[in-house]
């Protein structure tokens, strides 16, 4: 790989820090040094001219659906032949690192094993695409959520703790590095936002015991306050929605601050609200209403749990007609909006926190000696306008493990001075 070195750059080093203006040295796959300034000797090193452009950490994406194709319904998720779904899914691999995504934690695979062949070949070099970590199809209960009747559905529907537990030993056994359960369900009643809580904790300790045991993570699908509870005290590591968590559910989020995350997965309300019908998805009276609740209620949570400071990170479902891949940034701006971060808040929780997420603390995700070269180059400042980074043209360069997925254009600086 050599040495490349970044100068004439604002650096946002994913940390919560302030920009500064800095050269940064990258040496095989690692950042080799940070310097504000100019004092780093070039050397033999490749040299990017940044011309003033933001060099910051690659985004991460916490609740990630690579192999859901832009479905329209649940029942279309699985549509394509096995061959064709796994073709689909290395297309959105690399479109996610087109658009500055170079980590993704699954929020589930739509079907057995295959997030495990696409990390494994991501991994090897053989197709582009994002660090991955790979989940199982989720894991739902006899008329639970995603339990739509259909054989090879992206659910695995299972009832009891034993078989929660041996399903889970299987998908260690192929690989996976998550295990996915969904914990509640829609519940009835006039409030669109009703929620029932559909495993037991036999199931969910069955779960995490073997998670324990061979060393995945779990995530989990919570929306009701009990759901949430007892994934925390199961020992769940990400908790997905956490829509209705109340005041003790909170406490115990808070409690637990420095081990657990969670996802609010925003993107499917606020895309049906706003941009459904761009995509030609019609919303009913009571679709509408819950998102609009949806939307309001998960704010309010959201800003309370950045309050205490509990790792809120961003990812939002992603994978649907009127919320399609490569849209995914739209998140950053919702937290800036909607949760009350600040852009480099916003910008923190999809590097740093995404790093953490990702298992490798203080080297992914932040821009420092020593952690992993996955690096942006944009044209911008996005710590003033955090919507630049929706736009894969704002990113004059795209590093992954210190290799150039996009390649920085011969005289940068020139070009970007002409630009102005």
């Amino acid at each position: 790989m050599g040495e490349t070195l970044f100068t004439n750059v604002s650096v946002i080093d994913g940390t919560g820090a302030k920009p500064f203006d800095g050269t940064v040295l990258v040496n095989g796959n690692q950042i080799a040094a940070v310097s504000r300034g100019d004092a780093i000797d070039a050397g033999d090193a490749h040299v990017v001219d940044g011309g003033g452009a933001t060099l910051m950490p690659g985004l991460t994406d916490a609740h990630a659906h690579l192999s859901f194709l832009d479905s329209a319904t649940l029942g279309d998720i699985n549509s394509q032949s096995a061959e064709r779904h796994i073709l689909e899914t290395a297309k959105n691999a690399r479109k996610m690192l087109d658009h500055g995504f170079t980590s993704m934690f699954s929020g589930s695979s739509a079907r057995d094993n295959l997030e495990v062949a696409l990390r494994d070949a991501i991994n090897a070099g053989d197709i582009p695409g994002p660090r991955l970590k790979a989940a199982t199809r989720q894991m739902t209960v006899t008329g639970g959520f995603g339990d739509i009747g259909q054989d090879d559905a992206y659910s695995l529907v299972l009832d009891g703790p034993d078989a929660f537990r041996d399903a889970c030993r299987a998908a260690a056994r192929a690989g996976v590095d998550t295990f996915k359960i969904v914990p509640s369900a829609p519940g009835s009643g006039p409030d669109p936002l009703a929620e029932d809580t559909a495993m037991t904790d036999d199931e969910v300790a069955a779960v995490c015991a073997v998670a324990r045991q061979r060393n995945r993570m779990v995530a989990a699908h919570a929306r009701s306050a009990e759901a949430v509870k007892m994934c925390v005290r199961n020992g769940v590591q990400v908790i997905y929605h956490a829509t209705l968590s109340d005041d003790e559910a909170k406490d115990m989020l808070e409690a637990e601050r420095d081990r657990v995350f969670v996802a609010p997965a925003m993107g499917l309300p606020y895309g049906r609200l706003t941009e459904g019908e761009k995509y030609g998805v019609s919303t009913d009276d009571f679709t509408r209403a819950r998102a609009e609740k949806e939307i309001e209620t998960v704010s309010a949570t959201m800003a309370d749990l950045r309050k205490r400071g509990i790792r809120v990170l961003p990812g939002g479902d992603y994978g649907f007609k009127w919320n399609p891949h490569g849209r995914n940034a739209r998140d950053l701006q919702m937290f800036v909006e909607l949760f009350g971060f600040s852009p480099l808040e916003a910008i923190q929780a999809a590097t740093q926190a995404g790093g953490e997420l990702m298992g490798e603390p203080g080297r992914l995700g932040v821009i420092t000696q020593g952690a992993f070269a996955d690096l942006l180059l944009v044209d911008g400042d996005p710590s003033k306008d955090i919507a630049i980074l929706q736009d894969p043209d704002r990113f004059l360069a795209i590093m992954k493990d210190g290799a150039f997925h996009k390649e920085p254009a011969d005289n940068l600086a020139g070009q970007r001075v002409a630009a102005e």
